[in-house]
This record gives C-alpha cells, sequence and structure tokens, in this order.
C-alpha cells in the first residue's frame, strides 16, 4: 500500500469501476509463462520461441519483479525501452519491449491494472539492423556445389533449394513431412509450409531444381535405413535422423558449406531475401512477393521496393534501345508514315472491334 502511496495510484484504484487485482509484475509473469507452455502443447508456440521469450522475462522480473504490476508508470517502461537501445540495440529494446506489451496485457485480463501502459508504446528503428544480403543465381549454384564436399551432401542440397527456391525458414524446413509432399501434382509437384511464427499456411509447386534434391535425399535415407536395418519410428520428418527423430538443426554444415563457397558471413535467414529479391529480378511484384512468402502485410515487403525500381530500370533501357535501334533504320518519313499508319490502323480497329 506505501508504494500505491508514494506513486500517487491508490485514488485510481479506488475510482475503478472493476475490482483491481493487487498482483505483483513477478506473478503475472507466472500465469504468461502457463499460457505460453499451453501454447506450446497445442503447437502454437515453438520451443525456440519459447525459451527465448522465458529468457527476456527473467530479465524483466529482475527489474520489476517485486512491485505490483498497477505501479509501474508509462515513463518508467519508456526509460527501460531507451536504456536497453542505449546499452546494447534497438533490436534488444524491442524484443524486452514486446514480452512487457504481452505482460501487461496478462495483466488487463487479470485485473491487475486498469489501464495498460504500453499497449500504445512504439517500438524503435530497426532499420540500421535489416539484413539485406541475398545471392544470384550464379553464387547459390557455388553455395550448392560446396555441398559436395560435405559429409551432408546428401542431405544439404535439399535443405538449401527450399530456402534459395521457396523462401522456406528453418523452422519450416525441419517441421517438413514427407506427407507435407505430392511429387507427382500435375506432374510438377506441390509442396505445403506452415509457419508457426504467424501461424500462415503456403502450398506451391515444387521447384524443379528442389524436387530432385528431396528425392535424392528420400532415395539415400532409404537406403541408409535398409543398410542399417532400421525404420522410420517417428512422424515422418522429411529432415530426420535414421530412427525418424526430427533434426535440431543443421546450422554446422550450412556454415561449412558458405565458408567453402566463399560467403563466411552469410546466414541461412539470407536464404529467404534470395527468393524474395530472384522473384523481384525475375519479373514479379512486391504482391507476388508477398503472398509466396507469407508476409501478412506488403510493409513487410516493403524492403524489396528498390530491386522493383532496378527492373523497371532494365525495362526502361531496353525501351530506350528499341527506339534507337528503330530510328536508326529508318528514313524520318518512314517514320512519318508509319506512326500514320499505326494512328489510322491500330487504332482504328481497336475502335471497331
Amino acid at each position: 500500500m506505501r508504494t500505491l502511496l508514494d506513486a500517487g495510484k491508490v485514488a485510481e484504484v479506488k475510482s475503478s469501476k472493476r475490482k483491481i487485482s493487487l498482483l505483483t509484475f513477478a506473478e503475472v509473469c507466472r500465469s504468461l509463462k502457463e499460457a505460453w507452455e499451453g501454447r506450446g502443447k497445442r503447437s502454437e508456440l515453438s520451443k525456440t520461441s519459447y525459451k527465448g521469450y522465458c529468457d527476456r522475462l527473467r530479465l524483466l522480473e529482475r527489474e520489476f519483479g517485486g512491485r505490483h504490476l498497477c505501479e509501474i508508470s508509462q515513463k518508467e517502461i519508456l526509460e527501460h525501452r531507451n536504456r536497453v537501445a542505449s546499452e546494447t540495440s534497438n533490436l534488444t529494446s524491442n524484443r524486452s519491449l514486446f514480452i512487457l506489451k504481452q505482460i501487461f496485457k496478462q495483466g488487463m485480463e487479470m485485473n491487475a491494472i486498469k489501464n495498460d501502459p504500453v499497449a500504445a508504446m512504439s517500438y524503435l528503428s530497426e532499420k540500421k539492423h535489416v539484413r539485406n544480403e541475398f545471392l544470384m543465381s550464379p553464387e547459390l549454384d557455388q553455395v550448392l556445389e560446396a555441398c559436395h564436399k560435405l559429409r551432408s551432401k546428401d542431405m544439404l542440397p535439399a535443405v538449401i533449394c527450399l530456402g534459395a527456391e521457396h523462401g522456406a525458414s528453418k523452422q519450416e524446413i525441419l517441421d517438413l513431412k514427407w506427407t507435407d509432399i505430392d511429387f507427382e501434382f500435375e506432374g510438377r509437384g506441390r509442396i505445403r509450409f506452415f509457419r508457426t511464427k504467424n501461424r500462415r499456411e503456403r502450398t506451391e509447386y515444387l521447384m524443379p531444381r528442389t524436387k530432385q534434391a528431396l528425392l535424392e535425399w528420400r532415395k539415400h535415407q532409404d537406403w541408409i535405413r535398409h543398410r542399417k536395418r532400421k525404420k522410420d519410428k517417428g512422424p515422418g520428418f522429411v529432415f530426420s535422423k535414421v530412427d525418424g527423430r526430427r533434426l535440431a538443426c543443421f546450422n554446422r554444415s550450412w556454415h561449412r558449406a558458405c565458408e567453402i563457397a566463399g560467403f563466411p558471413s552469410l546466414h541461412f535467414h539470407d536464404l529467404r531475401h534470395t527468393f524474395c529479391s530472384n522473384l523481384i529480378l525475375s519479373g514479379s511484384d512486391l504482391k507476388d512477393v508477398k503472398e509466396m512468402i507469407g508476409h501478412r502485410d506488403l510493409k513487410m515487403t516493403d524492403r524489396y521496393s528498390h530491386l522493383t525500381n532496378m527492373r523497371k530500370l532494365a525495362r526502361q533501357e531496353d525501351l530506350a534501345r528499341f527506339y534507337a535501334n528503330s530510328e536508326e533504320t529508318r528514313e524520318p518519313s518512314e517514320l512519318g508514315r508509319s506512326h500514320t499508319e499505326v494512328k489510322k490502323g491500330s487504332l482504328n480497329r481497336k475502335r471497331a472491334d
């Protein structure tokens, strides 16, 4: 009560039409953690995300844990956000603010606060942390070629093709099951991805190189299991151990392939940028990219807008060359006559149609 008096919150609590529960920050955190555990059991939250959330939750509990949630002001949260940004980065500060928003939202549901002080609080800019690295086709070929020098040469090409030709994330790849793939669909093949991060599902035709890499990987898996007299006892994960257990990661193989290919700083997530960037450079627009990568809105896809300008510039240069070549091969009188013929012929025919 003394802390509420000092913070001037007693009048606010008394004037509230609903009864405020005097819960501490730590108590609300425990409730939120239980909610996350429930989401994990329903496969709505990945183990990696859950662990990351809990790590940030512990750090916040050290700072605010013993205090009542209703006494923590917006000013204090802003100070915390700005301090974390100055000590670490905007990226880290925003991750912390994301967890704080969930804590106070949980507090609202538990009647621990009357108003949410962080609901409208904005995130800091992350522009300087945004990675825009991507591979052009010859560079991607170099990485795939490097795979042949590794022990994981049978598996890694399929993993890389899924990232670069379908924009699949690590989670989408590792959660992929053989039942998500139909190699015979319309003679092309079809694949289904589900991303736990945003609960979005997308289905695409299989790219030829990806299809071939997956078929070769399946053939190798069957051969290994036959040789070791093992059976797939799991749910049919595409990337699994001999007994069918899901692979936890493929980081070591990926980094080694990148080093051999000459791209030591390349992240696996950069393959999603590779997919999006090359889609645009090959003629797609931002809306196509948004749908095919599974973004919720065009704001997330807007980072590739500079590539659409490059593509438009290339088309304009083609048009300029076309005009220049046409003018060089015609007499001025022919140009005028041709223009008149088009004006009187094509357009009139269009109107007649």
